[in-house]
């Protein structure tokens, strides 16, 4: 079953207690793009059905006593599709960041990029790794929770380049999906074929734990790249 940025945050902070970070950004249709609606009016219905303002929410709380930033995809929200909100609440999550001296963790949903956002989505994925590497820069640690599905440009790019990868069991990940591949190759494609369980046999995922146990793994893990395991 697929869950959202509620459950989540409720499954990994303490007491489900957090503080949301960044809540008033917004997305705007500066291209006035349109297919079968516009994108102002879609918009407004997803925000209406899902009650939330964006694809992403960060929060900061304690996860196992370990004060972190958590940002939280939803895929309810136009497919947890990249666009330009996307990438600047996790520039910002990632500055708190450093301004706090706390680790990070983005939980992935995502099917790529968002179309009605054109090359302001696309360029969003050179300014999270360029915030990336500002994190690495000051020693703080970055995980990456790969859910289903994650797809597309956040497979391409920083859902692939943490400290550690971590996966949800049977996750699909990937860039393009199978049907697509197949018909380029012109192959069947192996069974299991972009499966957590997969990934990790082929050495893209660091290991898989299900969401019930997560937030003893990222705590734990939190704790061994501080050195503050004991």
């Amino acid at each position: 079953v697929r869950i959202g940025s509620r459950e989540y945050f409720d499954m990994l902070f303490d007491d489900q207690k957090f503080k949301e970070l960044d809540a008033d950004v917004e997305s705007v249709d500066i291209l006035k793009f349109k297919d079968t609606k516009s994108y102002t009016d879609r918009l407004k219905e997803v925000k209406s059905k899902t009650k939330l303002t964006d694809s992403i929410r960060n929060a900061t709380g304690k996860v196992n006593g370990v004060e972190m930033v958590v940002s939280c995809m939803d895929f309810a929200f136009i497919g947890g599709s990249l666009g330009s909100v996307m990438g600047e609440k996790i520039r910002r999550a990632i500055d708190y960041c450093i301004k706090n001296k706390l680790p990070y963790m983005i939980i992935c949903q995502s099917g790529g990029a968002r179309m009605q956002e054109a090359a302001y989505s696309l360029m969003q994925l050179a300014k999270v790794q360029a915030k990336l590497v500002q994190l690495s820069d000051a020693g703080l640690p970055y995980i990456a929770y790969l859910t289903d599905p994650t797809f597309g440009g956040i497979t391409a790019s920083f859902a692939m380049t943490a400290d550690i990868i971590i996966a949800e069991p049977s996750a699909l990940i990937g860039f393009a999906g199978p049907r697509v591949i197949r018909e380029t190759i012109g192959k069947d494609l192996p069974e299991g074929f972009q499966t957590s369980e997969f990934l990790q046999e082929k050495g893209f995922v660091d290991f898989i734990v299900k969401r019930t146990d997560i937030k003893a793994s990222i705590s734990r893990t939190v704790k061994l790249l501080t050195h503050e395991y004991h």
